[in-house]
């Protein structure tokens, strides 16, 4: 139970970490268009990441996928600034049921899969059993992403009870994190 508790921890303060704060933007742009009330389609989405970024940190971890660190560390901030925009497309009006959303996150979640999976093969070091870990590990990025989920859902209820219109709502917090992921683009690029 020890080795659960310590790779969930570890995963739990990869996502939480601030200095990380390109995976907490990413998870809140994502849940930003729905309020509380609509709660299960915040959870297909996150699930949908999390397959996407689940099936890539297995793949990686285990060497059957790679791709060069420096290409997924400039990705990721496309990937949010992707969503932003899409964000204010649909700040008005929100799309109903399944739509280019769900899609969206399954696809970003390989290429964040792929980022966390440098972090996870760093700590893996030779352990030869992986499977434990790369659960345990990847519970706890779950976890962390509901609680930047819950986060923004309380936000919201709150923004909601003093009658500020989800759309502004919307605009403010994705316009917020599209000018944060250019600058973290332009710095990756500049790393390159």
């Amino acid at each position: 139970m020890n080795d659960f508790m310590l790779w969930f921890s570890t995963g739990l303060q990869h996502i939480l970490d601030i200095s990380g704060y390109d995976h907490i933007c990413y998870v809140a742009v994502l849940s930003v268009l729905f309020p509380l009330i609509e709660w299960k389609k915040i959870l297909i989405l996150v699930t949908a990441f999390t397959v996407g970024h689940s099936l890539t940190l297995l793949l990686s971890t285990l060497n059957i996928i790679s791709a060069p660190q420096k290409l997924i560390e400039c990705l990721i901030p496309i990937t949010i600034i992707a969503t932003c925009i899409n964000n204010v497309f649909f700040a008005k009006n929100p799309p109903k049921g399944v739509s280019v959303n769900y899609i969206l996150a399954l696809i970003f979640g390989f290429i964040h899969g792929m980022g966390f999976s440098y972090l996870l093969k760093s700590l893996l070091g030779r352990e030869e059993n992986i499977v434990g870990p790369l659960f345990s590990f990847n519970m706890g990025l779950e976890a962390g992403q509901l609680v930047i989920v819950a986060c923004v859902l309380l936000i919201s209820v709150f923004l909601q009870a003093v009658k500020v219109q989800r759309r502004h709502y919307v605009l403010l917090v994705s316009s917020a994190v599209l000018v944060i992921a250019t600058l973290l683009l332009a710095q990756r690029i500049n790393e390159v």
